[in-house]
C-alpha cells in the first residue's frame, strides 16, 4: 500500500514550504513544486520537488499525470505586482492566470487522484478576499474568486469525500512581501493594527493547513479560515 502523499504547489518556499514541512512532520509523503524544481532550503527525506509554473496551465495537467496518488493538495503557487501594475490588462489577465486558473487547474487535475481514497484540498486565499484592495486589484480579485471557487467544489465534490477548504493569511513574511517590509511606515501602520502586533510567519499558516488536512477537520469543507492575528476584526 502507498503511504499517504501531500502534493504542495508552490512549495519550494514561503509559505507553501512551511506547510509541506509540517505535513511530512504528519506522516506524509510529500512532493513540492516550484518554477526552478529545486527544493528551496534543502529537500528532507520523504520529500521531492518538481518543476511546474502554473502559468503554464497545460504542465499542470501534465505533472499530475506522473503521480500515482494523492491524498492532499496543498495550493500555494501566487503572486502579485505592487505600483500600479496590475492596472495593466495585459499583468490583471497573468495574476489570474497564476492566482486563480492554477488553482482550479491543479484542484481539477487532482480530482481523479483525490477521489480514488478521498482527500483533502487547502487553497490559499488572503485577506484581501474579503477587503479588496486599491494598489493591487488583479490580486485581490483573483484571491475573492479563489474563496469561491473553494465554496463551488466542495459542494460539488462532498459525494466523492473530497474535503475543500482555504485559508486566508494576513500580511505575512514573506518573498510576496519583501517591498512592503522595506516600508517602515507601512509596516508600523499595519502592526499598529494588528491586534497581536506582529507580522505573521509561514510557520503561523502551517498548523492550520496540516489540520484542515487531518481526520480531525473531517467534518468542515467549504470553510476559509482567517490567519492574520486579528488585522481583520481590528
Amino acid at each position: 500500500m502507498l503511504q499517504k502523499q501531500a502534493v504542495v504547489i508552490g512549495g519550494t518556499s514561503g509559505i507553501g514550504r512551511a506547510i509541506a514541512d509540517r505535513l511530512l512532520d504528519s506522516g506524509f509523503e510529500v512532493v513540492i513544486t516550484g518554477v526552478s524544481g529545486k527544493g528551496g532550503d534543502g529537500l528532507k527525506a520523504g520529500m521531492r520537488a518538481a518543476r511546474l509554473d502554473v502559468s503554464d496551465l497545460a504542465a499542470i495537467d501534465t505533472f499530475f499525470a506522473t503521480l500515482e496518488r494523492a491524498d492532499v493538495l496543498v495550493n500555494c503557487a501566487g503572486t502579485n505586482r505592487r505600483r500600479g501594475q496590475e492596472f495593466d490588462p495585459a499583468v490583471f489577465e497573468y495574476i489570474v492566470r497564476v492566482n486563480l486558473l492554477g488553482t482550479m487547474r491543479a484542484c481539477y487535475a487532482a480530482y481523479p487522484l483525490l477521489k480514488r481514497q478521498g482527500g483533502s484540498i487547502v487553497n490559499i486565499a488572503s485577506m484581501f478576499s474579503t477587503f479588496g484592495s486599491g494598489s493591487i486589484p488583479a490580486y485581490a480579485s483573483s484571491k475573492a474568486a479563489v474563496v469561491a471557487l473553494t465554496k463551488s467544489l466542495a459542494i460539488a465534490w462532498a459525494a466523492d469525500n473530497i474535503r475543500v477548504n482555504a485559508i486566508a493569511p494576513g500580511f505575512i513574511e514573506t518573498k510576496l512581501t519583501a517591498d512592503v517590509l522595506e516600508d517602515g511606515g507601512r509596516v508600523a501602520e499595519i502592526v499598529g493594527r494588528t491586534p497581536m502586533r506582529r507580522w505573521g510567519k509561514p510557520d503561523d499558516l502551517s498548523g492550520t493547513a496540516n489540520f484542515l488536512c487531518s481526520a480531525d477537520a473531517a467534518f468542515i469543507t467549504g470553510a476559509t479560515m482567517t490567519v492574520d492575528g486579528g488585522y481583520s476584526i481590528a
